[in-house]
C-alpha cells in the first residue's frame, strides 16, 4: 500500500475548533504506457498512452489496456513487461512477441488521460465502438447472492478504507465468491488492472461477474465486452448508453446494487 497513498498534513476544521494532524491521500501519478514491436532486425517503439493511476499492479494495468482497447488479442502476445521511473512518473514499456502485429489504427490515442478519463482520447465517434465482438450469451442472475456482494466489496476495499478515495472493480465466480479485486483513483484503470489480472492468471472472464464500485459508464461496458464479461453490476448508477451498449453486446447490466434492492436494466 505504501505507494498508492501519500500522508500529508493537514488543518481539520470542526464546530469545536482548529486540530493539526494528519490525512492519507490516494495517490494519483502518471504512466506512460509504451509499445514495442516488430520483427527482431526491425524493433520500433511507439507511445500509446499516459493515465493518471494510483501506483500498483501496473504491469496488470498495460496488459488490460492494451487488450480492451483492442490492440493486443490477449496476454500471449506479449514477450515482457518492463517498469522504470523517470522524473516525470512512470513506464510501462510492453515487448511483444515478434510475430505479433498490434492493431494501432483504431485505437491509437494521443492524449494524457485523467483518472476520470476513459473513452475521451478516441480520435472520432466510430471508434469508440470499434473491436467489440459479440459472441458471448446473455446471463441469468442468481439472485440469492447478488445483494450479498456490496458488503463483501467494501470489506476488500483496503485502500477505499484508508483514503475514502479510490474505485474498485472485482471479479465473482458463479458460486458469488470475490476471485480478484483491484483499486485505482481512476474507475477505467481499475477495471483494466482487474481484466490484465484476470488474463495473468488465465481465469474465464466468459463465467465471471464485474462488480464495479460506483456508476456504470460506456467505457466500462466496453472494455467488459471486449474481454467476453456477460454480467456487470454496479453500485451506483449506469448511463443510458450504457444500457443501450449492454443490450446491444449481451451483457447483463445490473445498477444501484444494494443489500435489499437493485434494478436490472436488461
Amino acid at each position: 500500500m505504501t505507494n498508492a497513498v501519500v500522508h500529508t498534513r493537514i488543518k481539520k476544521i470542526t464546530a469545536a475548533g482548529v486540530t493539526d494532524t494528519e490525512d492519507i491521500l490516494a495517490a494519483e501519478e502518471p504512466l506512460e504506457i509504451r509499445l514495442e514491436h516488430g520483427p527482431t532486425h526491425n524493433r520500433r517503439q511507439q507511445n500509446i498512452a499516459v493515465t493518471m493511476r494510483t501506483p500498483g499492479q501496473d504491469e496488470e494495468l498495460a496488459t488490460g489496456f492494451l487488450f480492451t482497447e483492442g490492440i493486443i488479442p490477449g496476454p500471449a502476445a506479449i514477450r515482457q513487461v518492463t517498469l522504470t521511473e523517470t522524473p516525470g512518473g512512470s513506464v510501462a514499456t510492453v515487448a511483444l512477441r515478434e510475430q505479433v502485429v498490434p492493431f494501432l489504427d483504431k485505437s491509437q490515442r494521443h492524449f494524457q488521460a485523467t483518472a476520470a478519463c476513459g473513452m475521451c482520447g478516441k480520435s472520432s465517434i466510430e471508434n469508440i465502438h470499434t473491436g467489440v465482438n459479440v459472441s458471448q450469451s446473455a446471463r441469468r442472475i442468481p439472485g440469492q447472492w447478488l445483494p450479498q456482494l456490496p458488503e463483501q466489496l467494501r470489506a476488500r476495499q483496503a485502500l477505499f478504507e484508508h483514503t475514502g478515495g479510490l474505485h474498485a472493480a472485482a471479479l465473482v465466480n458463479e458460486n458469488g465468491e470475490i476471485l480478484l479485486l483491484r483499486e485505482d483513483i481512476g474507475r477505467h484503470n481499475a477495471v483494466d488492472k482487474v481484466i490484465g489480472a484476470a488474463l495473468t492468471q488465465q481465469l474465464l472472464l466468459s463465467q465471471s461477474l464485474l462488480l464495479l464500485s460506483g456508476r456504470a459508464g460506456f467505457e466500462l461496458i466496453q472494455k467488459a465486452a471486449m474481454a467476453g464479461i456477460p454480467i456487470i453490476a454496479a453500485i451506483g448508477a449506469p448511463s443510458s448508453m450504457a444500457v443501450k451498449m449492454a443490450a446491444e453486446w449481451n451483457i447483463t447490466l445490473i445498477g444501484f446494487l444494494k443489500e435489499d434492492r437493485y434494478n436490472q436494466y436488461t
